[in-house]
């Protein structure tokens, strides 16, 4: 059984910065490409990053790029995102999420075949 599992989320001053962790289990990380999305109240989800199995390779949405960074430990079976200069409209619920193929790098939530359940970050202004 495949589980992702996110952590570091939490409440943050406009400016400030957060890392984000998503621990796996039940599949062969190493070999799968991961993304981060978010969801904010009322919004539609949305891509934030993307990361190819090796980890050679990120891709961003233009949204956060220059202010985030995704990266992966294959060792420890996690991929994080560090958030720099926070702003209030990045305030949302935060998922990272697992392709269940050998697929590339995708910002499609379809290409995604298995998610976290979430975690918060909030920003103030």
């Amino acid at each position: 059984q495949v589980q992702l599992v996110e952590s570091g989320g939490g409440l943050v001053q406009a400016g400030g910065s957060l890392r984000l962790s998503c621990a796996a289990s039940g599949l062969t990380f190493s070999s799968v490409a991961m993304g981060w999305f978010r969801q904010a109240p009322g919004k539609e989800r949305e891509f934030v990053a993307a990361i190819s199995w090796s980890g050679g390779m990120t891709f961003y949405a233009g949204s956060v790029k220059g202010r985030v960074t995704m990266s992966r430990d294959n060792a420890k079976n996690t991929v994080y995102l560090q958030m720099n200069s926070l702003k209030p409209e990045d305030t949302a619920v935060y998922y990272c999420a697992a392709r269940g193929s050998s697929g590339g790098m995708s910002k499609f939530i379809r290409d995604y075949d298995y998610w976290g359940q979430g975690t918060q970050v909030t920003v103030s202004p």
